[in-house]
């Protein structure tokens, strides 16, 4: 083992367990559940807009994405990236204030599943029971894309098996997810998202400029394409770009419809009703917007120029092209322990990008069921220290699927990463918007909605599965990214549902109101 080895492996260890320290440390102040799940409602600006938009983009910004530009992906990737820039910024200004209100005034909810059932007055808890098996079955498969790219992160830096950084991963962000809850996970969000920003940053400029500027960057860029097409590389390097050079109007809609999901990702808009104030959210909003619209443009250059940069060094393309990122790094920052040392922190950005969304998605769903179907059904009587101890539990053994569902090396995190997007987009979104913002919401209509976009998502994503591969030649409308039907199939059953059973309670509709004028 030579010295710029042992100088990676320092860097990844104090990084590693720096997370694990910030676990600890707030590990004390969880006296209830409020605090272990929401902070008690006292996390400021800046921890909320960075921790918000880190826990948002998952292990998919630096690898799944900058992977699909590598392979000339590059109208994917733009149409993507916009569709998630509006989504977000319409998740801020639209969301964000009236759900904190609405989660204070309806019960002082502290879950989405707790919020809607409050809201809707459903003494069923039907919606209570089918919200957390939607959260614990797309949260699993959210997570299980997060230890994939730590596992192929360890992979490609240390030569680690798969296996190997497949448990590193899970058991780092099992530590300080645990042991320090919504506060610790605010903290590490808030450090991780600090240095995925600055890594982008430092790579778009020593790329651009190691390819002679932007233009002659685009040049080689396109060079690469059309070598990557009609030279000697593998037959699914080909097949990648030859499918990238016909990107139709219909997958720039489905693109775009990535934006959709904001209004249902739990592991987002849970950020909004543990922020201090609603007076604090217009900073946040305006630090989020800059962060991601940072992270997006430097995720593109980065995956398209990869295949320039790294080919144009070493003249050969990459095995995995999720790894473009990780090579990047390793080869500006070579050459001495140093340079080592330095580009091994830059690649802690790739294991941040994935531990911040894990740990988010851990703790959501643990706290779905430990707070809505064992406290809220199965043992009502149940202490605080009870609950907590559940939620813990629930938090090992969401992890403990989900690595399973990751062994598989082959595991692509963009695809995962857009299965579970859609099933929380098309579940959520439509709900939390009616909810917000429609005072003649039922809980049965919101209960068929719920199912029908869970239903219309999973199916809509297995149609492969089912229909034969003429039938998507013939619609092409089948082939459009499930969220978008999902999403609209759900509002739809929410709305019909809803005017077709009995207008809500008096009550409700006054609570409603009184909710509507509370002071911003």
């Amino acid at each position: 083992m030579d010295s710029s080895m042992i100088a990676k492996i320092m860097a990844f260890v104090i990084y590693l367990a720096f997370m694990v320290f910030i676990g600890l440390k707030n590990a004390g102040k969880n006296a209830g559940t409020a605090d272990f799940f929401l902070g008690g409602r006292s996390v400021g600006p800046w921890f909320t807009a960075l921790s918000a938009e880190a826990s948002d983009m998952s292990g998919w910004l630096l690898m799944g994405l900058p992977g699909i530009a590598y392979l000339g992906g590059i109208k994917e990737v733009f149409w993507t990236s916009l569709g998630l820039t509006l989504g977000t910024y319409l998740n801020w200004l639209l969301v964000a204030k009236p759900l904190r209100k609405c989660t204070v005034a309806f019960g002082d909810s502290i879950t989405i599943p707790e919020f809607l059932t409050n809201r809707l007055h459903d003494k069923t808890h039907l919606i209570s029971v089918i919200s957390v098996i939607f959260i614990v079955l797309f949260f699993t498969i959210y997570t299980a894309s997060g230890l994939v790219a730590c596992a192929k992160l360890f992979n490609s830096v240390f030569g680690l098996s798969y296996f190997s950084g497949l448990v590193i991963g899970f058991a780092v962000t099992l530590s300080y997810t645990i042991l320090g809850g919504f506060l610790a996970v605010c903290t590490t969000d808030f450090v991780q998202g600090a240095l995925m920003f600055i890594v982008l940053i430092v790579l778009v400029l020593v790329m651009t400029i190691s390819l002679n500027g932007p233009f002659e960057a685009v040049r080689k860029v396109s060079e690469f394409s059309q070598m990557a097409i009609n030279g000697n590389f593998s037959e699914s390097m080909k097949i990648a770009f030859t499918k990238n050079q016909h990107y139709s109007v219909l997958s720039a809609i489905s693109a775009l419809a990535w934006g959709l999901g904001y209004f249902g990702m739990p592991h987002i808009i849970v950020r909004f009703m543990g922020i201090r104030s609603n007076a604090d959210i217009a900073l946040s909003r305006r630090i989020a917007m800059v962060w991601v619209v940072v992270a997006f443009a430097g995720a593109f250059i980065v995956g398209s120029c990869g295949s320039a940069f790294l080919f144009g060094g070493n003249g050969e393309i990459l095995q995995s092209a999720e790894t473009v990122v990780s090579e990047a790094i390793q080869t500006i920052f070579s050459g001495n322990v140093a340079l080592s040392f330095i580009g091994a922190i830059f690649l802690c950005a790739i294991l941040a990008a994935a531990m911040s969304t894990a740990d988010s998605q851990l703790l959501v769903a643990s706290s779905a069921f430990s707070r809505d179907i064992f406290k809220g059904i199965a043992k009502t009587d149940a202490d605080e220290k009870t609950v907590l101890l559940v939620s813990r539990i629930m938090v090992f053994v969401i992890a403990a699927v989900a690595f399973f569902i990751a062994r598989n090396p082959e595991s692509s995190i963009f695809s995962l990463v857009s299965y579970a997007w859609a099933g929380f987009g098309a579940t959520f979104g439509p709900l939390v918007l009616l909810s917000l913002f429609w005072r003649r919401t039922t809980n049965k209509g919101a209960i068929l909605g719920l199912i029908a976009g869970g239903i219309t998502v999973v199916l809509w994503h297995n149609l492969d599965l089912i229909l034969p591969k003429t039938a998507f030649d013939s619609f092409p409308l089948l082939s459009v990214y499930e969220l978008l039907p999902g999403f609209l199939v759900g509002l739809f059953v929410a709305i019909i549902g809803s005017l077709l059973d009995k207008e809500p309670p008096k009550e409700i509709l006054e609570e409603f109101d009184k909710y509507k004028k509370m002071p911003d």
